[in-house]
Order: C-alpha cells, then structure tokens, then sequence
C-alpha cells in the first residue's frame, strides 16, 4: 500500500500506572518508554497531565519531556496534553517556547480541557466551561506563539501587553487539539489551525472517525485554514508478537485489569465484558478496538483504517504496560522493524533494488563466470568451474 506521505508512528503517554505500583519506578520506566522509542526510530511521544484519581501520574509533561529530551536522539515530544483551564495561557506558552530551545526544535504542543472529574473538583472548575476555557486560551496561546502582544480580560484570564520575550527554536510550533468523545475537539482545533488527536480512536461512545474528520474540515475552512490529513493523529492499543495467539496469551489478563481497574472501578464509567480475562484481548483484536496481534495483522489493520477514514497523518499507540518489560520493549521492536516501514516509504528503495537483482540474477551471474575465467586466463591458469556462484575444483 503507497500512502502520498510519510506516516508518523509513537506513542500517547497518559501514563497508566495500577495503583499499588512504586510510582517513582512507574516514573524510570516511562522514561526507559521514551529511550527505547528513541532507539527504535519512532516519531513522536505524548506525555499527559493529571493531577489524581492515582493512575496517571506525570503532573508536569514539560517537566517529564525536559528530562526525556536530554536522554534521547531524535524522537519529538509532545504535552499528551496539557489541560488548559488548569493553567494561565501565557505560562503555558512561555514553557513551551522555552522547551522548543532546550530541545532544537523537538517539542509539539498538545492541549485538552481536562478529561479527570476529580482535577477539576479540585480546582473548583465547572466541568461545563472547560471546553469553553480551552477555547479561550488556545486563541491567547495561538498568538503569543505568533509573536503577538496580548491584552486579554476575562473572568479567569488578566493579560495586559503581554508578549513572549524569547524567541522559538522552531519556525513554528506544532500544535494539537485531543479529540475524546465531545464535538469539541475537532470543531476547536478546526477553529484555531491546530493539529488533531484522536484518543477516543474507536471507543463505542466515540464519535465515527468520517464525522470527526468532516466536522474538523468544516471548521478550518470557515476560519481560513487547510485541513491536512497529516496533523491528524489516531491514537489506539497496540501489542506485537510472534504470533496472533502469544500477542494474546501476553495481554489478555493485563488489558482486562486496566479497563476494569481503572474505567470501572475508578472513574465510574460501565465495563461493558462479559467473558474471561484470558480472552479480553482476542475479543478487543477482533472487535477493532486495538491492534494485538503478529506485524502482518498490524499492517492489515492500519491498511483498514485507512480505508476507514480515508487518510491520516499519524498512529499513536497507547502507551501501557500490559506485559512484562523485555515482552514490551520486543513489541516496540517488531513494529518498527516490521510494520512501519510499509508506511513510510522506507521499503520501496530496497524492494525494488531486490527486485532488479533477483530479475536478472542469471545475466548476472554469467557476467560474473565470464569476468572470473577471464582473470584465470590472464594468469594463464585453468579456471574452476563456475555454476550460479558455485565454485568446484575442475571435474568436481
């Protein structure tokens, strides 16, 4: 399959974590995440915020990719995503142009209207004004970035000729707007420009990937942007192994105790399964929620969700840790080895160098026989014989 770009590939960091577990290791092993990602060739990670609830634990994503950033190459970080009715836009703003200096150019900017109930009963936000607030903040942000001076006043946000004092790395930050189960997220990052992520991908209360995709265009072309398929990010659960049955045997018990740990149990929010553990991730697989399976399986499926949608830029899977640590770090191996290059371009170049040289092996080889016998009488000695690259003593 040729798709007219080079896809990006990596990982949406919430993170999630079982309660119980050392949240100062859950923390190494999020960034040991990011070091084999690097190592491996990925795009992009995503580090999230939150602030309770006790399974997602990085409350500072610039802070997590600041330190990210200096143990690692080339991979592109990005704020998975900061939830801006929590924050003064002007901060988050200054924070990220100061990233994008730290790291050369490395950083992208996520944003969101805060998904935990719990973050916002703390903060004494009213659930009902945060898509609003994102609203209001992402257009301050917007052009602060621009290089602007800001006045801006309302009930939570006092800015009097504000303006950025240090300049981006970067010609232009990338921005991106998480899309979940709302309207908000395509109509907003649609309104102000910004890239979309969709972290709802294929969540049965989630909006269908063509209407988020028509209602995103409709709101770039009406405040004068271009809607572009590669700012589109679609972000899943994927698992690789060997074979179709050890990918499930490894996440099975792992995927169930997230969704029912943490969905369930913590957020209230039904657990809609009613078979055993050991099967959860077959029937995940098999329903299309997530991509569990061998790499020939992983390229069917993203080929489907192509299909589906009719293009994106970009496939984040969710970061987790549903088996042990080296089954983890084999997975991210065998996707980048294995999956990736089929949608990025990377294949074409040595396929058809390999197509060439086995077409026309047998001229080849003759050219290479005549070459040899050649050289043997120069030398005024008898020459082996040659057949195919076989070489034999004379009668052999």
């Amino acid at each position: 399959m040729e798709i007219p770009w080079r896809m990006k590939f990596g990982v949406f960091m919430a993170p999630f974590h079982p309660v119980g577990d050392n949240p100062g290791l859950a923390m190494e092993r999020d960034v040991r995440t990011v070091q084999w990602l690097d190592e491996f060739r990925y795009d992009e990670a995503w580090i999230g915020e939150h602030h309770s609830a006790g399974w997602e634990t990085i409350a500072s994503p610039e802070l997590f990719i600041a330190h990210a950033a200096a143990l690692t190459k080339t991979i592109k970080l990005g704020t998975g995503v900061i939830s801006l009715p929590y924050h003064n836009p002007y901060h988050v703003a200054d924070r990220m142009v100061q990233l994008d200096q730290l790291t050369r150019g490395r950083v992208m900017l996520g944003v969101g209207p805060g998904a935990l109930p719990s973050d916002a009963y703390q903060f004494e936000l009213d659930p009902t004004r945060q898509r609003p607030q994102m609203d209001e903040a992402l257009g301050v942000i917007q052009r602060l970035l621009a290089g602007e001076t800001v006045t801006h006043e309302s009930d939570w946000i006092h800015l009097k000729e504000s303006r950025i004092q240090m300049p981006l790395y970067s010609e232009k930050l990338p921005v991106f707007v998480a899309s979940t189960l709302s309207p908000a997220g395509p109509t907003i990052a649609g309104k102000h420009g910004a890239g979309l992520i969709n972290v709802s991908t294929f969540m049965p209360a989630g909006l269908d990937l063509k209407r988020v995709w028509e209602m995103y265009s409709e709101h770039s072309e009406t405040n004068g942007h271009v809607a572009d398929r590669r700012n589109w990010r679609l972000m899943l659960p994927i698992y690789i192994a060997e074979s179709r049955e050890e990918a499930w045997r490894d996440v099975s018990e792992g995927a169930y105790a997230f969704q029912k740990g943490y969905f369930d149990n913590t957020l209230g929010r039904t657990f809609q399964y009613r078979g055993e553990a050991k099967d959860f991730a077959q029937v995940m697989s098999q329903a299309g929620g997530a991509i569990i399976g061998t790499p020939e399986d992983a390229v069917t499926a993203i080929e489907k969700i192509w299909d589906l949608t009719g293009g994106f830029g970009g496939l984040l899977g969710l970061a987790h840790e549903w088996a042990p640590a080296e089954k983890m770090q084999r997975s991210y191996e065998l996707f980048a080895r294995w999956v990736a290059p089929h949608f990025q371009g990377s294949l074409k170049p040595i396929m058809t160098s390999h197509r060439w040289a086995a077409e026309n092996r047998d001229r080849l080889n003759k050219n290479e026989v005549s070459a040899v016998v050649a050289a043997f009488n120069t030398l005024g000695a008898p020459a082996p014989q040659v057949v195919y690259g076989q070489q034999t003593t004379d009668g052999g």
